[in-house]
């Protein structure tokens, strides 16, 4: 057991991450290894750590398989998997029997479980993403949020342990939608343009779509004692969403330079508790 572990070593490890990501060049691997498998609204991600709790191999695809908590695509889902294990499998040259998975706050867990079992995979774990990530860092008075693509979800943290959980509607998709409709574009394209926040003013546009989830992560965090705040999902990756809600929440915000592969790390990490 090697949890929980510092921010710097999170952000280390995730910068790595972000260096393998969808890399499936084969290395000589040896040793035990713990495979983690996110099932997001825009996003599908498989992350292999080896025994020290380095990341070894990621695999993310992009995909609309999950809607606010709810699998609309099951195909779709499974043959994502699928291929992302193959390559996993490949590049490692290993064979995955087992792996953790996650769900958002107050859904049932069977969104991921059912997946992962239908490709004969053994669930070896499976929490709520805000959970995920609280168990994965020392932290104490502190409030994680998973601004999902359909959801936003917060997980309270006193002395290490999760005294509360919950998700609301409103996340990465509603800015897309916002985006969609300022431009008269599609969601496809929108979420594309969103990844190119600066080049088309996209913050600025998505404000009040970003104060609403603020709105909803007070109403989770009322009579907690907060000190601070810890932001994942790819939403989070947008240039000055940090002083917006520092602003807007009156905290401290903690966002990695990699918030898309945050959830996924502290997933895959569930294997050493």
């Amino acid at each position: 057991m090697i949890l929980p572990v510092s921010w710097n070593i999170v952000e280390a490890r995730l910068e790595k991450a972000m260096g393998i990501l969808n890399d499936e060049t084969p290395m000589a691997f040896e040793g035990p290894f713990h495979v983690g498998i996110d099932l997001g609204t825009s996003d599908v991600v498989l992350m292999v750590l080896d025994g020290s709790g380095e990341p070894v191999a990621v695999f993310l695809e992009w995909a609309e398989v999950v809607r606010d908590g709810v699998v609309v695509d099951f195909l779709g889902a499974n043959d994502i998997v699928f291929r992302l294990k193959e390559k996993a499998e490949k590049k490692l040259n290993i064979s995955i029997t087992g792996a953790s998975t996650s769900f958002p706050p107050g859904t049932d867990p069977r969104l991921s479980t059912n997946i992962l079992e239908n490709q004969l995979i053994e669930v070896l774990h499976a929490s709520d993403e805000p959970s995920c990530v609280a168990r994965l860092l020392h932290l104490d008075k502190t409030a994680v949020v998973d601004v999902g693509g359909g959801t936003t979800g917060t997980a309270v943290v006193q002395k290490g342990n999760v005294v509360f959980s919950d998700d609301e509607a409103t996340g990465g998709t509603h800015i897309s939608l916002v985006i969609a409709g300022h431009f008269g574009i599609s969601v496809e394209e929108a979420e594309k343009r969103k990844r190119k926040s600066e080049e088309y003013g996209i913050l600025a546009l998505a404000t009040p779509t970003f104060q609403r989830i603020c709105h909803i992560v007070s109403c989770h965090i009322q009579n907690q004692e907060i000190d601070q705040f810890i932001f994942s999902g790819g939403t989070c990756s947008l240039p000055g969403l940090s002083r917006l809600f520092e602003k807007e929440l009156g905290r401290k915000i903690l966002i990695p330079k990699h918030p898309i592969l945050l959830t996924p790390l502290a997933i895959a990490a569930l294997g050493f508790s």
